[in-house]
């Protein structure tokens, strides 16, 4: 079992607290990425796990035992850095033995293990090349097959991707992805980049300021985000987030988001909400689009509004448009063949089905 707990851990520089209680049980074989904004903890919580940082309290364990004292070499952890850290003298076959060299494993078996990674990796062709005469991928494929030929029980990646261009990234995610259903060990992966954490992660752990904000799967943190941080976070572009208020109007509710501009709320079990309450609306960009006469969804989770395109972002299959709906700011998106104009009216449609309500104060969701 190479599952990995943490129990209250955290860790302080001195007097200043940057982890702060991390409670996390990570299951045996289980792909989960720690995402967050630069400077939320994430690399630290995976240093302490490594071995590479102390902690200040709590507990690690790794495959059912305490870890706290143990030496990085004899947590059974392997690392992939986001630089790297190749020997620029050494070529591909032996950066990724030099470990198992310094173990005094014997030379047969280290040629096994290499060749073994090597053909996972597809590097078998490169063995003999140094560092200076590989691309950034494949260099950065070297530092997982280092990982790999110590067969640990959890791999810990690094930010590995950061320092890839954009193309090379989607293709070393979908590298890391095959390598997990090939080798079937614990992963942890951290990255500030929340596309890698939706296409990698078998459950996503988002952080904050040292804390950990909400633990669960992909889609289920893209539909049920837990407060206005996540949901702004999670997401490309991101939620719509604006700040509105609650109006009572007879028998039904009503968001306020501008003098001009209520948008009712669908009825929901167990939702209670003040009149005059502040909080923050929330809806995803694909949950306002451009009005069809063809639309047959569910007239009471559809909210017409008509408004004027701001700014046009042409993705090719698909465009975002910036709207002014009647002094609300959203951003909407539409299918990327049509071409739209600055200033141009359009009547759009606001799908309510996904809608989010957030507490102003808390920003914790209430809706």
């Amino acid at each position: 079992m190479a599952n990995v707990i943490l129990k209250d851990v955290y860790k302080k520089y001195g007097k200043l607290e940057v982890v702060h209680g991390v409670n996390l049980n990570v299951q045996d074989k289980e792909f989960v990425v720690l995402v967050g904004p630069s400077g939320c903890g994430k690399s630290t919580v995976l240093r302490m796990i490594a071995g590479l940082e102390e902690i200040s309290g709590g507990t690690i364990e790794i495959a059912d035992r305490v870890v706290n004292e143990l030496a990085p070499k004899d947590r059974d952890a392997a690392m992939v850095f986001q630089n790297y850290a190749l020997y620029p003298h050494m070529n591909v076959y032996k950066n990724m033995s030099f470990g198992l060299t310094l173990r005094k494993m014997p030379k047969d078996e280290i040629a096994q293990r290499v060749q073994e990674a090597a053909e996972i990796l597809e590097l078998d062709q490169l063995l003999l090349r140094k560092p200076h005469e590989l691309s950034g991928g494949q260099r950065q494929r070297v530092a997982m097959g280092r990982a790999i030929v110590r067969r640990p029980a959890v791999y810990l990646f690094d930010e590995p991707l950061s320092n890839l261009d954009a193309k090379l990234r989607t293709q070393m995610r979908l590298e890391i992805k095959q390598l997990h259903h090939r080798v079937q060990n614990t992963i942890i992966y951290v990255t500030h980049d929340q596309v890698e954490a939706m296409t990698l992660a078998d459950r996503i752990v988002v952080m904050r300021d040292g804390y950990i904000e909400q633990v669960g799967s992909p889609i289920d943190i893209f539909q049920n985000p837990v407060n206005a941080f996540v949901a702004g976070f999670i997401g490309s572009p991101p939620m719509n987030l604006h700040p509105a208020g609650i109006v009572n109007a007879g028998d039904t509710q009503k968001i306020r988001l501008s003098d001009q501009l209520e948008i009712p709320i669908p009825p929901r079990e167990g939702t209670q909400l003040k009149d005059g309450q502040k909080v923050i609306m929330g809806l995803r960009t694909e949950d306002i689009f451009i009005a069809h006469e063809d639309d047959k969804g569910p007239e009471q989770l559809r909210f017409s509004v008509t408004g004027n395109v701001e700014i046009v972002e042409p993705l090719g299959n698909e465009t975002n448009l910036h709207m002014n709906l009647k002094g609300a700011a959203l951003i909407a998106r539409s299918e990327g063949r049509r071409l739209y104009s600055v200033g141009e009216e359009l009547k759009m449609t606001l799908d309510l089905t996904h809608l989010h309500i957030f507490d102003a104060e808390s920003e914790q969701s209430i809706y």
